[in-house]
């Protein structure tokens, strides 16, 4: 159930950051905060397909 996630970023739209997540826990998409090397700071990246 566990599959991998690339996190773009919401901003200027650059994928940064790959994870993995339980599709059964968290069926809807992902959104953190994290460090955006473009922008240079910190801003909330979103699942992608």
């Amino acid at each position: 159930m566990r599959v991998n996630i690339t996190l773009a970023c919401t901003e200027c739209g650059e994928r940064n950051y790959h994870s993995v997540k339980n599709k059964r826990n968290n069926p809807e998409r992902l959104e953190l905060k994290k460090y955006c090397p473009r922008d240079q700071q910190m801003t909330v990246h979103r699942e992608t397909k």
